[in-house]
């Protein structure tokens, strides 16, 4: 039987990662792909370079090291080639974090104390019902649902939209008249959808102005699915009270990029969920596994629907 070989894709994934594939594959070669490697049956892969496909041309699956994979699909690949991408490895407690420590901070009113600290003012706020602050989740999957839970956990109001109707502990919206009623419904919106060209610009002017005046906007997935003159206007206006974005269009956002400096954007630089090498490598070697066992394996990309 041949020797199988598994080629990890640098830069972004380094030895770190080939040593901790190879101590759990050890009847395959596992190595960091360079120009000229040898032909590999597998690859495991983070934003990979157009090159690195066009030298492999007999993969027999490949491995996102992601659970987004807009970047991946933009290149040239090979025709049928499986693609399996990350399903939470433990991105999805990540999110909920995120999610948490912003909606805490704008219901509990930390922004305005914190200005009120700057001034040295005293001013206690008068505290927020809950049954006011419904939540609204753009996507329905494996990384919605435990942002969606810690949410619940705390006494929020949860819902979320998604293409399908997949079964949740809480009301799932979907098709257009679906989406309309979840945004004119929440208080704040959390952005959690795959970027395709069906969800690309999703977030418009229209759809800015479907959710309430003093409502709030997080993005948590990718920054193509906003228009982002549209949301600087929203917030310019008053009609959004603020947004808290991992995300941009174009990244790494710019010095000159306005969201740096608006008094209603907190900006991170797309950390709300890393990938953690452990937790990765174990899922993919199980559905490495599994292909070579003849199982069913989960996460396979549908390049239709680019997710």
């Amino acid at each position: 039987m041949p020797h199988s070989r598994l080629l990890v894709c640098p830069p972004r994934l380094d030895h770190t990662w080939v040593d901790a594939l190879q101590a759990r594959l050890p009847d395959v070669t596992v190595s960091l792909w360079q120009p000229g490697a040898p032909p590999a049956d597998w690859a495991v892969v983070f934003k990979p370079p157009q090159a690195f496909f066009d030298e492999q041309t007999h993969l027999q699956a490949v491995f996102a090291a992601s659970a987004g994979v807009d970047a991946l699909l933009g290149l040239r690949l090979p025709a049928r080639l499986p693609i399996y991408r990350l399903e939470d490895a433990g991105m999805g407690l990540q999110m909920a974090e995120y999610a948490l420590h912003a909606v805490l901070r704008w219901y509990r009113q930390f922004d305005r104390y914190a200005t009120q600290a700057a001034q040295g003012q005293w001013i206690p706020q008068p505290p927020a019902a809950k049954a006011e602050w419904s939540i609204g989740l753009l996507g329905n999957g494996v990384l919605a649902q435990p942002v969606g839970q810690a949410l619940r956990q705390l006494g929020f109001p949860v819902a979320a939209w998604s293409r399908t109707a997949k079964p949740a502990p809480w009301p799932v919206h979907t098709g257009d008249d679906g989406l309309q009623d979840l945004l004119r419904r929440s208080r704040v919106v959390i952005a959690l959808l795959p970027l395709t060209p069906a969800t690309q610009a999703l977030i418009n002017a229209e759809r800015l102005a479907w959710m309430p005046t003093g409502s709030y906007f997080i993005n948590l997935a990718r920054g193509g699915l906003v228009d982002e003159a549209a949301l600087l206007a929203a917030l310019d206006s008053g009609h959004l009270a603020g947004a808290a974005l991992d995300v941009c269009a174009t990244e790494p956002a710019g010095p000159e990029h306005p969201f740096w400096r608006h008094c209603a954007i907190q900006l991170t630089p797309h950390i709300a969920a890393s990938t953690l090498r452990d937790e990765s490598v174990d899922q993919i070697v199980q559905r490495l596994q599994s292909l070579r066992a003849g199982r069913v394996v989960g996460g396979r990309v549908d390049t239709d629907r680019g997710y």
